[in-house]
């Protein structure tokens, strides 16, 4: 029976026991364990569930029971709450508390292609999985006490670096020993697209960061069946994969990048996200992610001076109020989020924030659900923590009231273990009294405000203000003016005592008696907030729709149609679109044969030329985060796809110039750069739906200075090429290894399921997947080139290959070679009057166009450049006035030849039946200079109107006056900040 006793004894206290058994004991061994029961107490037990003037019972590190009547053991510590609340402890899930700041090594000057890490490890030091958290862990009191003082009782603690970061590790917040403050040693699993500290040139860009991310997937699923190395990342990250994984991103954008991976992949990530999820929440919602949110509201801008408040965006005055709306608008959509206090600034914003979101919407059941149960749950915690139930472990703290409005935390016991937040003000000195020294005689003052802090005015000091603090019974009084600095104690029966020191010097008793108390004091006055949220423009920001144009079925009258077919230039003609698409095109068309009188729209095109839309075959518009991604001289597996940006206002000018189509393409940093992305200017559409759905694959080649990094500077002296030679070996290189892993993976699919179990398979290599699709005729190839000399070495190095270079893409010497590029079947994409803006240029002439054109190469005008994007209508116009070239083989240069060049030919670059349904209207000839877009439609949708475009600029200002009045008002006058001017991001070929 002892034996059976002792036993459940030891099971009760193993936690305890395992917890101290390898320390050796000094002094004598402590033993004790108090029940404390805390009574006539609100305890929330969890969202939702509440019960008023209840107790709770805990004893050690474990709550032994909560309930409104409730048996308590005789011996136990009884804590009177007289009302006050219970919560259970916040927990934090994005947090990087006991661990030291990731420093970046020494700066060399020199660029770092290897990893500096020893060891077998990955060769990217900004991949690390097999760091963890749990063996750098050290509590840090100070930043403790700030997270308890915010809820917190628990935090999840990763180091913030590096792209594969390794695993967090969840500790309790408690002055308990290392060892016993962590709950779980891997917790979950971190990521991001910053590649932090490391120095090392790989990655330079965010498509770059996704492209390894993409190969460390599947370069860690190749290392599980294999048995020929040993790497650790790769053993560290397969033994990770059972936990959660948690992927940090900055931008809102980067949710659909992230779905793109874990759709690849089928990994569930929970992502700590960016605050903005407002912004575009149909998107986040469809990839169905758990949030971890943070709630680092922007503060408001300084807006007193008009000249500087120009340089603030609508975006950002918009985002201003908006954010604090973005956790109600989460729970409105049923996402499934929790809160951080990750980017807070000052802990001691976090529940004021807190508090202005409940204000904008978010439930307090939401509120607390997010930072206890939720969180809990994303990483399968809730058995032991997030709400205040039998068993779990005793993490809680007790505030004056309801801790959304406006309660303070007096105490916070984590693991059992009282830490004071608050000294608790037991007594309520408000009320009138009766003041009398030896100066003044029964001077009536009245105490009120609020109870820990409150105020009087002394009117016999020409109605000066007294302050009063408040610690237990002792009460400090002291004047504006510092007529009066007085200590005095408070007792139960109204009165204080004490003496004060006045102007003079002199130190004078005083007695204050309470004649009455306020009465109500503690109510407040139930202030009801209206607000509406804010609405959200596509994309949210200057010129952005209010809701997404839709198609229409519409017969343009009597137009001058540029049909880029055989018809010419057809006067006086109609054109009919429907469902996206050209239905028909003639004179005198009825569009009842198609439709009923109320399905369409008639648009009076006379004296109006109405064309297809412009293709840029050249252009870094609508990109994120580097076009070039030139670190390595290969770089085939990055995709511009992957990092496409639909919020670029370049989109938005471009259509206004009549453009509606563009290859967006990697810069010309190395020999094979990435892979292009061919987009439809789609403006407020997401990333995806911004491509043309079915287009052929492209990729960036590049020739010339940039390649071999003699504009570089003088340090850049060692990656491999340096000079025009050795750009020819990069290619061959390149393509003899692609020939053998497409050798190796053919013979490997020519096995039988039996052998295949028995053959390890090749390694996949995004890199070389690309160039294989080349050499299969699945991939195109659009080179950046100038010299004549290179262009046909890339020629020949093709020819052997066994491919074909799709374009040559500025190719400024293609005049000296065009029968040579006819011949090889390659098209042109050039400038219309570059030249001379670097040596290799020097030979350019303005005649380039119409001499291949002549030749019959297939040749296109480009910008690949943002602002000369919305004008390469006068761009091609100029081949007319140097080459003398027909206006309508001109305009081909930007319409049709690209849609050639980019294999669109059959769907764009006409007005053609059955094409789609791409149109601008023109209140000139289109390559006049005083010609302006009337109208741009995509698809069949009004992309831009040239009246609704100065519409959108009146309601644009006032938003604007609308939102600097409103930020003028806030109450946060101390927290402003001086606007800053907002640069947007250009990119061009040969900038980083």
């Amino acid at each position: 029976m002892m034996r059976k006793v002792l036993l459940i004894i030891f099971s009760l206290n193993v936690g305890i026991l395992f917890s101290q058994e390898t320390f050796p004991l000094n002094g004598v061994e402590e033993v004790f364990e108090p029940y404390y029961a805390f009574i006539n107490a609100n305890i929330v037990i969890k969202p939702g569930v509440e019960i008023k003037n209840g107790s709770l019972l805990i004893k050690g590190d474990k709550i032994i029971g909560v309930d409104s009547n409730l048996l308590i053991p005789k011996s136990a510590i009884i804590k009177d709450l007289k009302g006050d609340y219970i919560y259970p402890s916040f927990i934090d899930l994005f947090s990087d508390y006991g661990l030291e700041k990731p420093k970046k090594e020494k700066y060399d000057y020199k660029p770092q292609y290897k990893s500096n890490k020893k060891g077998p490890y990955h060769w990217n030091q900004a991949i690390h999985p097999e760091e963890h958290a749990s063996e750098r862990f050290v509590s840090d009191e100070k930043m403790s006490r700030d997270y308890m003082s915010s809820g917190f009782g628990s935090v999840l603690t990763h180091s913030q670096d590096g792209i594969f970061r390794g695993t967090g590790v969840f500790v309790l917040l408690s002055n308990r020993s290392d060892h016993e403050n962590i709950l779980q040693r891997e917790a979950a699993s971190f990521y991001s697209f910053k590649k932090g500290v490391s120095r090392q040139k790989y990655p330079s860009s965010l498509m770059g960061s996704i492209a390894l991310i993409r190969q460390t997937f599947l370069d860690a699923e190749w290392y599980s069946s294999q048995n020929v190395q040993t790497n650790i990342s790769y053993q560290s990250f397969n033994e990770q994969q059972d936990i959660p994984q948690i992927f940090s991103i900055k931008n809102t954008l980067d949710y659909q990048r992230v779905f793109q991976i874990a759709d690849e992949f089928e990994i569930d990530f929970i992502i700590k996200g960016t605050g903005k999820e407002y912004s575009r929440i149909k998107e986040i919602k469809e990839t169905n992610f758990p949030i971890i949110v943070p709630i680092n509201f922007p503060k408001p801008y300084d807006v007193s001076n008009p000249e500087y408040t120009q340089s603030i965006s609508l975006s950002a005055l918009k985002d201003w109020e908006s954010s604090p709306y973005n956790p109600s608008i989460l729970a409105e959509q049923e996402i499934n989020f929790c809160i951080t206090s990750s980017g807070i600034g000052k802990m001691s914003d976090f529940l004021k924030n807190i508090r202005l979101a409940i204000k904008k919407g978010l439930s307090k059941y939401d509120a607390l659900a997010s930072l206890t149960t939720r969180p809990a749950q994303m990483i399968n915690a809730l058995d032991y923590l997030g709400t205040i139930e039998k068993d779990k472990i005793a993490n809680f703290f007790i505030s004056s009231e309801d801790i959304f409005e406006e309660g303070k935390i007096y105490e916070h016991w984590t693991v059992g273990i009282p830490n004071i937040i608050n000294q608790k003000q037991l007594f309520d000195i408000r009320g009138q009294y009766n003041f009398n020294s030896s100066e003044f005689k029964d001077e009536i003052i009245e105490v009120k405000g609020d109870k820990e802090s409150p105020s009087a005015l002394f009117s016999s000091l020409d109605s000066v203000k007294l302050h009063f603090s408040i610690n237990m019974t002792n009460v400090n009084i002291s004047s504006e003016d510092g007529s009066i600095r007085a200590l005095g104690k408070f007792s139960d029966s109204g009165i204080i005592k004490g003496r004060y020191q006045n102007a003079k010097g002199d130190f004078l008793n005083f007695i204050m008696v309470r004649d009455t108390v306020p009465l109500n004091t503690d109510k407040k006055e139930d202030v009801k907030t209206v607000n509406t949220v804010p609405s959200v423009w596509f994309p949210n920001k200057s010129y952005g729709f209010e809701s997404l144009p839709e198609q229409e079925s519409i017969i343009f009258r009597n137009a001058t149609v540029w049909t880029n077919e055989e018809q010419g230039i057809m006067l006086n003609t109609d054109v009919i679109i429907s469902n996206g698409k050209i239905l028909d095109i003639g004179t005198l068309l009825n569009p009842l044969e198609y439709f009923k009188e109320s399905e369409y729209i008639t648009v009076d095109a006379s004296n109006m030329h109405l064309t297809c839309g412009i293709i840029d075959e050249h252009s870094h518009i609508a990109i994120s985060n580097g076009v070039n991604e030139g670190t390595q001289s290969v770089t085939a597996e990055v995709r511009i796809g992957d990092v496409i940006n639909p919020d670029d206002h370049n989109i938005y000018r471009q259509l206004s110039g009549g453009v509606v189509a563009a290859q967006l393409l990697h810069g010309s940093a190395n020999p094979i750069g990435g892979q292009s992305a061919i987009i439809k200017l789609r403006w407020g559409s997401s990333s995806e739906k911004m491509k043309i759905n079915g287009a052929d694959n492209f990729i960036k080649f590049a020739l010339g200075e940039n390649v071999k990094q003699s504009n570089w500077g003088p340090f850049e002296r060692i990656r491999f090429p340096q000079t025009r030679m050795g750009v020819e070996q990069v290619f061959y290189d390149a393509f003899y290894r692609a020939k053998k892993y497409q050798e190796d993976w053919n013979k490997y699919n020519n096995l039988n399921l039996i052998q295949k179990r028995n053959t390890q398979s090749p390694r996949e290599d995004l890199e070389l997947n690309a160039l294989v699709e080349i050499l299969t005729s699945e991939r195109f190839i659009t080179c950046h080139s100038y010299v004549q000399s290179e262009i046909n070495m890339l020629m020949h190095v093709a020819d052997s290959m066994g491919f074909k270079v799709n374009t040559f893409t500025h190719i400024l010497e293609g005049y000296k070679l065009a029968q040579k590029l006819k011949d090889h079947g390659a098209g042109a994409s050039t400038f219309s009057d570059w030249w001379a803006y670097k040596f290799e240029v020097n030979d350019a002439i303005p005649y380039n166009a119409s001499v291949l054109n002549k030749y019959g190469v297939v040749t296109a005008i480009n910008s690949d450049d943002a602002e000369m994007g919305r004008r390469l209508n006068q761009e091609a116009a100029k081949a007319v006035k140097y080459g003398r070239t027909q206006e309508e083989d001109a305009w081909k240069m930007i319409t049709l030849n690209p849609a050639k060049l980019l294999h669109l030919d059959n769907r764009m670059g006409s007005i053609k039946i059955g094409k789609d349904a791409d149109i601008v209207l023109w209140n000139n000839n289109p390559l006049s200079i005083y010609a302006k877009v009337n109208r741009t439609y995509v698809d069949g949708k009004l992309m831009y109107d040239y009246n609704q475009d100065l519409e959108l600029r009146s309601r644009d200002l006032k938003e604007r006056m609308r939102l600097i009045k409103l930020m003028s008002e806030s109450e946060e006058r101390d927290k402003i900040k001086p606007p800053k001017p907002q640069k947007e991001k250009l990119y061009k070929c040969c900038k980083h």
